[in-house]
C-alpha cells in the first residue's frame, strides 16, 4: 500500500542504441548500463520538477582507460524550497479565484460539451462490449498487476514517486 497520495509524470528519453559495439562514451564497453534521463513533473505533495542524468565524470579521461566513468545527477526545484511553504491548501486557492473572477482554472462549457462528444461514444462502445476481465486493485495501491506487465512488454517499468 501507499503511504500517500502522490501525483507525478516523468518522461524517460529512450536508451541510445550503441555504434558499432561502442556506446560513444569511449573505447569498448564504455557507456554501458547508463540509466536513461528521466524529466519528473511532480504535481502532489511536492510540487515542483527534476531531472535525473548521467554525466561524465570530470578528468575521466585523463586516467587513459578504455572505460569511462559515468555519474548520477539530480536537478530537483520544489516550491517550497524556492518560496517558503507559502502554498495554500488547493480548495483555499479554487475559492480565492471564484471570489475574484480568476476563470483560468475552470473548464468553459463549450469544452466541456466538446469532451463529451469524444468521451461517450466510448462508453456507449464499453456498455454494449463488455471486457472479458478487468484488472482492479485496493485503493491506496500502486495500481494492478497488470499495469506492470504490459508496461514491462515494452522493456519498461513504473516509477514508485520518491
Amino acid at each position: 500500500m501507499a503511504d500517500e497520495t502522490n501525483t507525478e509524470a516523468q518522461v524517460a528519453a529512450p536508451e541510445a542504441a550503441p555504434q558499432d559495439g561502442n556506446t560513444g562514451f569511449g573505447g569498448p564497453g564504455a557507456g554501458h548500463n547508463l540509466e536513461p534521463n528521466v524529466l519528473v513533473m511532480r504535481v502532489q505533495p511536492n510540487e515542483g520538477v527534476s531531472l535525473n542524468f548521467e554525466v561524465k565524470v570530470p578528468g575521466a579521461a585523463v586516467a587513459l582507460t578504455q572505460q569511462v566513468e559515468v555519474a548520477p545527477v539530480d536537478m530537483d526545484f520544489t516550491y517550497s524550497e524556492a518560496f517558503g511553504e507559502t502554498a495554500a491548501p488547493a480548495y483555499e486557492t479554487l475559492l480565492l479565484d471564484v471570489m475574484i473572477g480568476e476563470a483560468t482554472l475552470f473548464t468553459r462549457s463549450d469544452e466541456v460539451e466538446a469532451a463529451w462528444q469524444v468521451v461517450e461514444p466510448l462508453i456507449q462502445f464499453w456498455d454494449q462490449h463488455p471486457p472479458e476481465h478487468m484488472p482492479t486493485y485496493a485503493a491506496g495501491s500502486w495500481g494492478p498487476v497488470e499495469a506492470g506487465e504490459l508496461v514491462k512488454a515494452f522493456g519498461a517499468r513504473w516509477r514508485e514517486p520518491g
